[in-house]
């Protein structure tokens, strides 16, 4: 672990708050304060950083135990290793967003994007382990979830050939989406969330029994496109790889004009985090590096020509270069979390 955060495994050790060095408490203080990038991001400044980090602290110790059984038995992790990346992005987010729910004194939905590898799983997870803590229950749902049933995407293929595989712009159903979000706003005591089983038709899967979930007050909505826009065609006259010929292009552009369809959807959200890797193509050896662990386990895989394939089809049809980028200077997306190479948290900004 970043000798910079020792003092994280020593208050942990603590018995209690009260019981905590005076000297750790200012080195986390101090720690926090020098992360200036960070400080603007959650608003943090020196007259209330004492103040945070108390608090932060105070979440720390309580939500520690689950965080800690989740990173054992689902991460299988280290504790030591997340430490760092729980106390700068997963608990001030936390924080962050139980603020803004109470700020709009009614019930909140928190975008999430991110490609493959960039973690949005594991920080929903994180985050419903954490909220209850800051007074607030919340649930997870994917843009997956709403994929339109096998029947439904089949007649699709045979009106569109090129949607060989679900997840590009018009595999979804976005009444679904909405209608599950208007019963959210309502405040349902219980609220039915739509559920996808990927394993279902021999992989080309199908809609699930829904989930059932009681007095939630955040939705955290995630998905690789949620919150992303339409773009101007002219930027398809000299589009980047693999987007290369001209069929190609013409996918490109139906993508595009599809992704007006999807604006009701992301007008619903409240707030968007875009979870940024640094390089896009860092989701391409994620993608192999995970079906290689998947081969290595016995378990049915896809060759790197496979992948390289599934990976260009999507980058065809929303190409992160010209769709996800842009919002790394645009007011649609509030937070920014980048990505490295090995799926680590480096740094937070807003646009």
């Amino acid at each position: 672990m970043d000798d910079n955060y020792l003092w994280l495994e020593q208050i942990l050790e603590s018995d209690t708050i009260d019981t905590i060095k005076p000297e750790l408490i200012a080195s986390a203080v101090k720690t926090t304060l020098a992360e200036t990038e960070d400080c603007f991001a959650w608003g943090i400044n020196p007259v209330n950083g004492g103040e945070h980090v108390a608090a932060r602290i105070r979440l720390l110790k309580q939500v520690y135990p689950e965080i800690a059984n989740f990173v054992r038995t689902q991460i299988k992790a280290p504790i030591q290793a997340i430490l760092p990346t729980l106390w700068r992005f997963w608990l001030p987010l936390a924080m962050d967003i139980a603020q803004t729910r109470h700020n709009l004194g009614y019930p909140l939905v928190q975008g999430i994007l991110g490609g493959q590898g960039t973690g949005k799983t594991t920080l929903t997870k994180i985050l419903n382990l954490t909220l209850p803590h800051l007074g607030y229950r919340s649930a997870s749902l994917s843009i997956d979830d709403l994929y339109l049933t096998y029947e439904e995407r089949c007649q699709l293929r045979e009106k569109d050939p090129r949607l060989i595989w679900r997840g590009p712009p018009g595999t979804h159903d976005i009444q679904l989406g909405l209608e599950t979000i208007s019963q959210f706003r309502a405040g349902h005591p219980q609220l039915s969330l739509p559920r996808f089983d990927k394993s279902l038709h021999g992989g080309m899967g199908d809609r699930a029994i829904a989930e059932v979930v009681s007095n939630i007050d955040i939705l955290l909505f995630e998905g690789w496109f949620v919150g992303v826009r339409p773009i101007a065609v002219s930027v398809f006259k000299n589009p980047p790889p693999p987007i290369c010929s001209h069929s190609d292009t013409i996918f490109a552009i139906d993508m595009n004009q599809t992704l007006n369809n999807y604006l009701p959807l992301w007008q619903q959200l409240d707030k968007l985090l875009v979870l940024y890797p640094r390089n896009y193509r860092f989701s391409l050896e994620w993608r192999k590096q995970a079906e290689r662990e998947m081969i290595a386990q016995g378990k049915t895989g896809m060759t790197d020509n496979q992948i390289e394939e599934f990976v260009n089809y999507f980058w065809c049809a929303l190409h992160p270069e010209l769709f996800i980028k842009p919002l790394l200077k645009s007011k649609d997306a509030d937070l920014v979390i980048e990505i490295t190479a090995d799926h680590q948290f480096e740094r937070i900004f807003k646009p």
